[in-house]
């Protein structure tokens, strides 16, 4: 149970609280997926196409058979059925690459899956998985990194020429862009990227019956949970998924791979536990990544900088058989007021593995490139960008036509400004230096989605004085364990070490996915009508159970407050603690149940929900060593009400130190001759580390939003990443004179640079 030293009864939100899981991971006590050992446990090894687009033609395993140690070489012939997964409404039974593993002999990309390899240790597995021998005809892969509208089928509609699906539109855009008095028309390109959370994925799978149970560093236990029920022909109750810590996800861990499927089939063939871990290079080819994108933004301003069209068409690549949708454009409709909107967007196939969520998918490359573009607006303008968003901030969502729930973006831009020292910018490309450096200052604006998913949650209040929350949402490093302990604690006022908060487990109430920056938001309401409700049955219990001092009273001449009951009349300070009225009436505990419904499927929304922030940022430039340094940050952020601004905080600046690493140093690069990724480790894939890691600044406006639950509280984990990269590549423009609209920014881009120190 994660608890902290904690004796204060005050409520604990908006207090910095450290997290109650600290030290069971600090203590190397946390017990990750791979960490849990079983009787008889078995050890599994998949077995890898070294070709990314043809056909297996034969599998030969029998010198890998005959090892020490190995008990089968499963393969398409003896895996026995494994079914095919569909989306069941509203948000269940999701997977990216939804063709079950080992269905046919179709390669389509690296790394994919045709053969596993179980054995009595990890080390004889890996080496009969070395040694079966695969026989392909093979094609040449399709990696190409240049997407052509024009020659993808799913990308453009044959008969006006344009991207093939329209997302937004309002006005005329292109006759309004046409007779625009300035213009800016670019392309924008951002690369794939590959999650590399540290802790490596992988399943436990294990059998007793028709009962399966896994333990799995899964982002959304209930989804998958779904997807192996259908796969395997269960019934959902016969489904346990465990998943009591994670060692980060980033979208990786959201939807099952098919790694975990061939993890449950090794088990149910074999009757015994199977542990399969991934490789570091495996998570570059089976297990997602952010897909590589191309945009075209168009804007048409007036003179004195009014907006008067936006377009915005955006591509992205995916596998051969996947629908992934990387939705560039998901706050282009809103976040600035403009007349004359449209934005398309269109896929490109290729021989990759299937792309799927990445922090702040879609709106992260998608205002990497609208807010590029705004900068560059402002350059020809030659006005201030902070002042041109400020010119064109809108009064609604005009792209649904209703108010925004809470909008704090100015005072976001206010505050950043003058926490930066904005006013004190030349304006004039590589004017600023100091300490023998060129200064360049860049800034950006940015939003994310705001709402709630269905929750439940239980709370036991006991006759210790302590306290149990329970639901089965998952905590993926991100501070919900010590979030469901502050919420108890506020409603019930006992003390946060005395809370046990148990998390990441089907057998629990039903919880929301770690995604969307939307857990926060959709647990609050859940645990206080929990919490509420274990209320309530105290009240009860004080006035029906014998023993009890309020025998001779009714629930509603009771009040509950500080972890006491009391009589109105009489006040607090002649209550009784939950504990001693629960030993009186010789009751261990009481229970409440609580749920709330999600917002996100609402088909007429009366209000627009999002958080805001905006990154001002200064680089360094040495163009004598070429070298170009982020060196200060500051960040305001309008996330509604923060219930724990030291989780939050750390929240943003690790959003912040991705941002740079997506800027400067992340791209995976493919073989065009094997497709396979080339840079799959830590050290050919760059990463920023502590030396890159700029001075930060994190302020939280605190503004409570009530329109997405009662505390008015948002979740933050996206919003931190959006916006930083287009803030990079303007700074790295004022103090260059280089415009990059390819990331990463490199060496060779900055050589083209004119400025002298």
């Amino acid at each position: 149970m994660p608890t902290i030293t904690e004796t204060a009864t005050t409520s604990p939100i908006g207090r910095q609280t450290p997290r109650i899981d600290g030290p069971f991971k600090v203590s190397g006590t946390a017990m990750y997926a791979s960490d849990f050992n079983f009787t008889g446990l078995l050890f599994a090894v998949p077995v890898e196409a070294t070709i990314a687009n043809g056909k297996l033609q034969k599998l030969d395993a029998s010198e890998a058979e005959k090892m020490p140690g190995v008990r089968a070489i499963f393969h398409r012939a003896n895996i026995g059925k494994i079914f095919r997964s569909v989306l069941q409404p509203p948000n269940s039974g999701i997977a990216d690459e939804r063709r079950p593993p080992l269905a046919d002999d179709v390669i389509r990309y690296y790394g994919q899956y045709v053969a596993i390899a179980v054995a009595d240790t990890f080390e004889a597995a890996k080496a009969a998985a070395d040694a079966v021998r695969a026989t392909y005809t093979k094609d040449k892969p399709n990696v190409n990194l240049d997407l052509q509208p024009e020659s993808e089928p799913e990308a453009v509609e044959t008969t006006h020429g344009r991207l093939k699906r329209l997302q937004s539109e309002r006005g005329d855009p292109d006759k309004a862009f046409a007779s625009a008095q300035v213009k800016v028309d670019q392309t924008y390109v951002t690369p794939a990227e590959t999650h590399n959370p540290i802790e490596l994925q992988g399943t436990i799978a294990m059998w007793d019956g028709q009962m399966l149970t896994i333990y799995e560093e899964s982002q959304a236990v209930f989804n998958l949970r779904s997807v192996l029920a259908q796969m395997f022909g269960l019934p959902k109750e016969n489904v346990r998924v465990i998943t009591k810590f994670v060692g980060s996800g980033f979208g990786s861990k959201l939807w099952p791979w098919t790694h975990c499927a061939l993890a449950c089939a090794a088990a149910r063939q074999l009757g015994k536990p199977v542990k399969l871990v991934l490789s570091r290079r495996m998570m570059f080819q089976s297990v997602g990544h952010r897909p590589r994108t191309q945009q075209r933004v168009r804007l048409g301003a007036t003179n004195e900088g009014k907006l008067v069209s936006l377009m915005q068409d955006y591509l992205n690549d995916l596998d051969i058989l996947g629908g992934y949708h990387e939705n560039c454009g998901e706050s282009t409709s809103y976040f600035y007021s403009v007349p004359n909107l449209r934005v398309h967007w269109g896929r490109t196939r290729r021989n990759i593995a299937s792309p799927t969520p990445m922090r702040g998918p879609g709106a992260v490359p998608g205002l990497f490139a609208t807010e590029s573009a705004m900068n560059e607006l402002a350059d020809q303008l030659k006005i201030d960008p902070v002042r041109l968003r400020e010119l064109n901030e809108p009064k609604i969502d005009e792209g649904k036509g209703i108010p925004f729930s809470s909008r704090h973006y100015l005072e976001c831009l206010q505050r950043g400004g003058e926490r930066f020292g904005w006013a004190n910018r030349n304006a004039e490309v590589g004017s600023m230096k100091r300490d023998g450096s060129i200064l360049g200052w860049g800034m950006s604006g940015a939003a994310w989605i705001a709402g709630r998913f269905p929750a439940q949650a239980s709370v036991e209040l006991r006759d210790d004085g302590s306290a149990r929350v329970a639901c089965g949402t998952q905590d993926i490093g991100t501070g919900t364990y010590t979030i469901l302990a502050q919420l108890v604690s506020d409603k019930t006022g006992v003390p946060l070490n005395k809370i046990e908060v148990v998390l990441g487990d089907t057998s629990l109430p039903p919880g929301p996915i770690s995604g969307g920056s939307l857990v926060t938001g959709s647990i609050v309401p859940a645990v206080f009508d929990a919490a509420d409700n274990a209320i309530t049955s105290l009240l009860t219990v004080a006035t029906t159970e014998p023993g009890s001092p309020f025998g001779n009273r009714t629930p509603d001449d009771l009040a509950f407050e500080a972890g006491r009951v009391f009589a109105k009349a009489d006040g607090l300070a002649k209550g009784v603690s939950v504990s001693d009225l629960l030993r009186r009436t010789n009751m261990r505990l009481v229970t409440g149940s609580g749920k709330s419904e999600g917002t996100l499927d609402e088909k007429k929304p009366k209000v627009s929900m999002h958080s805001y922030c905006c990154h001002f940022v200064e680089v360094t430039w040495q163009p004598a060593t070429a070298r170009l340094h982020v060196n200060r940050v500051v960040t305001v952020i309008d996330g509604g009400r923060i219930i724990n601004p030291l989780a939050g905080r750390n929240q943003i600046e690790g959003a912040v130190v991705m941002g740079v690493g997506m800027a400067l140093l992340e791209h995976t690069i493919y073989d065009p001759q094997n497709g396979a990724p080339i840079n799959s480790n830590l050290a050919d894939y760059l990463m920023a580390v502590n030396a890159d890691a700029p001075l930060m600044e994190v302020h939280f406006l605190d503004y409570p939003d009530t329109d997405v639950n009662p505390l008015g509280a948002r979740g933050i984990g996206e919003i931190g990443l959006a916006g930083v990269a287009a803030a990079i590549t303007a700074a790295t423009y004022h103090a260059t004179g280089v415009r990059v609209r390819e990331l990463p920014i490199r060496i060779e881009d900055l050589l083209t640079s004119s400025i002298l120190a």
